[in-house]
């Protein structure tokens, strides 16, 4: 798999994963797929074709389609494929393909599956908890405020994302210690008003290995 199909917060997340590194990268380079289906699709009907596809990807038992391309073979060798959540993820980002006008509604669905999906997917948990759902649905928040050109959306996707903080400390597993680290950094974010930074920026870096390192 191709390292650009990775964003650098992606790649320095996946890093924390241990032995399950492969399989955290391959899920992020999928999610990357994915996200790349709503920037360039204008037609909602072809995007819808394109998110199709990859459903069908994934719902492969036998393996065959989509060989060669790496995301999907990475997934496969990683065992990925059969990673809860996937699914939902590409029903969150149809959200962004076929809503004109993305609604609270609209942007609460997106949170959910994207969001919830995906951290559900790095996790390997089917029956997640509650709490590690919303905490992706944060993350995910977080991450759109700052890759979209819609200035009311990218508030109101910041606005939602604190109504879905937590005060309370949560419970997380040693082997969820990417997902921490991923959360932390969007609540941090998100109660200070800050929208997702582009790309990697030195202090996202730096703000990154402190979480790592003491957990906040």
């Amino acid at each position: 798999m191709a390292e650009d199909a990775l964003s650098p917060l992606a790649a320095l997340l996946s890093a924390h994963a241990g032995a399950e590194a492969a399989r955290h990268r391959a899920i992020w380079a999928y999610d990357g797929r994915l996200a790349h289906v709503a920037r360039s699709t204008s037609e909602p009907t072809i995007g819808q074709m394109r998110l199709a596809w990859w459903n069908d990807v994934i719902d492969d038992a036998a393996g065959i389609k989509g060989q060669g391309e790496p995301v999907i073979d990475a997934m496969r060798a990683t065992g990925a494929c059969e990673a809860p959540g996937l699914v939902a993820m590409i029903d969150g980002w149809e959200i962004l393909v076929v809503e004109p006008e993305i609604d609270v509604e609209g942007l609460r669905a997106y949170a959910v599956g994207r969001g919830g999906g995906l951290f559900r997917a790095l996790a390997g948990e089917a029956d997640a908890p509650d709490w590690l759902v919303q905490a992706g649905q944060v993350w995910a928040l977080w991450d759109l405020s700052g890759h979209v050109g819609d200035e009311r959306l990218a508030d109101e996707a910041l606005s939602l994302a604190r109504n879905l903080v937590t005060d309370a400390p949560l419970p997380w597993p040693r082997r969820w210690k990417p997902l921490r680290i991923a959360y932390t950094l969007a609540r941090q974010d998100v109660l200070a008003g800050r929208r997702a930074p582009v790309g990697m920026p030195r202090a996202l870096a730096l703000r990154l290995l402190r979480v790592a390192l003491f957990g906040r």
